[in-house]
């Protein structure tokens, strides 16, 4: 198994990003992006899910996290993402959504591939994990998950945009308590 940007050790941090199939624009939805924020409070709760950067864009998030507990990472990942798909497509035919054929139909059309018997496929396979390993480079995860809505133009500053962690760092309400870090 390839495990260059997989979360393989415990007790450590990473920061990951989690993508839609074909970077479906799923999250510009106030009722998906709960979803989310559920979610990852149910795996800080539930599963020793430590997080202390989050970042919920259009078609992906972004992470600054570890397992702790006796947790592992990538199970964590991977039962956050099987949940969370379930719930999506649920929204999808449940709620209002204009795009609901659409997306239903891509989602799977993005199965028809898969050896297991599978009706819908939102999140592409796996999630791009890299290893913190120093100081530095916490520093530029952070502000690049903190300045994601920023550089696509959804906010002026980072801690205007409500599904982030800036605003945890810049002492707003938020969504989703985070552990903070000191990082100047």
């Amino acid at each position: 198994m390839f495990t260059k940007y997989k979360a393989t050790t415990t007790e450590d941090a990473y920061f990951i990003t989690i993508t839609t199939v074909g970077w479906i624009d799923v999250f510009t939805r106030l009722n998906q992006k709960q979803i989310i924020i559920q979610a990852l409070h149910y795996c800080q709760n539930q599963k020793g899910l430590e997080i202390y950067g989050y970042c919920i864009m259009h078609s992906h998030i972004h992470l600054l996290c570890k397992a702790t507990n006796g947790f592992v990472l990538s199970d964590v990942m991977r039962d956050f993402k099987k949940f969370t798909s379930k719930k999506i497509i649920q929204t999808i035919i449940e709620q209002p959504e204009s795009r609901r054929e659409w997306m239903l139909d891509y989602f799977k059309k993005a199965c028809a591939h898969l050896k297991q018997e599978q009706q819908y496929k939102v999140w592409q396979n796996g999630y791009h994990a890299e290893h913190i390993f120093s100081n530095n480079f916490l520093k530029q995860k952070m502000d690049y998950i903190h300045n994601n809505p920023v550089k696509d133009k959804i906010v002026t500053l980072p801690e205007d945009y409500y599904f982030s962690s800036a605003r945890n760092y810049a002492a707003l309400e938020n969504e989703l308590e985070v552990i903070l870090l000191e990082l100047y």
